[in-house]
């Protein structure tokens, strides 16, 4: 892949697909604010330049939705995209959109691009199905997954440049790789971490300092060591000692990824518990290890260990200077 779909945020992802829509069907494809918009993320009237080719364009209303997603190798099979039956997933939920611009007439064409992989057998279901859903010609609508979009951006390489695709502008995003190692490794040494003693670790700033330095509210943090702080003394023999220097790198790597993210954007957060609960979240999104029952509480010990060990946030030294 040519790009990290998943490190952009939506109005990033948004931006290249409307750039990209402008050099397949017009110049006059247009974008509409962030917000209520009726299921539109795009509209282009009129004739399509290139698309589905310049034999035979679309021609009428064309409707654009980008769907993005920071999972990582997610699928429009996925089961939170599309599910026969279900009307809590991606695809239900544009059908009722699709359906009403139908009805008023505002649809001819149906363009949806997501930085999912698609599947030759996903595509002809799911194409199937908003077609019959809405009653628009399977021929009139277009799903785009990222192997056609690379194949795209590869074509129009201008897009990119004119999307500006800065990293700064990107969301608080942390790979989950280095932590996912380390959580693996501790779930299988559970047996052998488990005698240690549960005495909790020297502190370089009191929690309740902390606390205050980072904007974590009182029940927070009071229920983060209600459940949490008998860990970390575990955590802390284990990450020591030294046939576990390989798992004690990753930690730091992940440690020292996750406090410079979270000092750029901090300021986007009013208060830690939002920081604490987003990075946990988008975990478990983006990894397969972490999301499975079995490691979630582990990971929120871990993450809290980190803030508890003052690996992340800040402390009262940094604050002093």
């Amino acid at each position: 892949m040519m790009y990290r779909y998943e490190d952009l945020s939506d109005e990033q992802f948004e931006t290249l697909i409307i750039l990209l829509c402008r050099h397949l069907l017009g110049t006059s494809v247009k974008g509409f604010a962030k917000g209520p918009d009726g299921g539109r993320d795009a509209k282009f009237v009129g004739t399509a330049e290139l698309h589905p080719s310049k034999a035979a364009p679309w021609v009428g209303t064309t409707i654009i939705q980008a769907k993005h997603t920071n999972g990582y190798n997610k699928h429009f099979s996925e089961s939170d995209f599309y599910s026969a039956g279900s009307v809590r997933t991606v695809i239900a939920e544009e059908v009722l959109r699709i359906r009403k611009l139908r009805d008023a007439g505002q649809i001819d064409h149906y363009f949806l691009f997501a930085n999912r992989r698609l599947a030759g057998n996903a595509d002809q279901v799911i194409t199937a199905h908003i077609a019959k859903e809405c009653g628009l010609p399977e021929a009139s609508i277009y799903l785009c997954g990222i192997e056609r979009l690379e194949l795209w951006l590869k074509e129009f390489p201008e897009v990119a440049k004119l999307a500006q695709l800065d990293p700064v502008d990107s969301p608080l995003i942390v790979s989950p790789d280095e932590l996912a190692l380390v959580v693996q490794a501790f779930a299988n040494h559970d047996a052998d971490i488990a005698e240690v003693l549960d005495a909790p670790p020297v502190e370089r700033t009191s929690y309740e300092e902390k606390n205050e330095i980072n904007s974590m509210s009182a029940e927070y943090a009071k229920e983060q060591r209600k459940r949490y702080l008998k860990d970390t003394a575990q955590i802390r023999t284990f990450l020591a000692a030294p046939e576990n220097l390989d798992i004690l790198k990753s930690y730091e790597a992940a440690t020292e990824e996750f406090q410079l993210k979270i000092i750029a954007k901090r300021k986007e957060y009013q208060n830690f518990d939002e920081v604490m609960n987003y990075l946990i979240d988008l975990l478990f999104q983006r990894d397969p290890v972490l999301r499975q029952t079995k490691h979630k509480r582990l990971t929120r010990a871990l993450v809290f260990y980190m803030y508890w060990n003052c690996d992340i946030g800040k402390v009262a030294d940094a604050e002093a200077k």
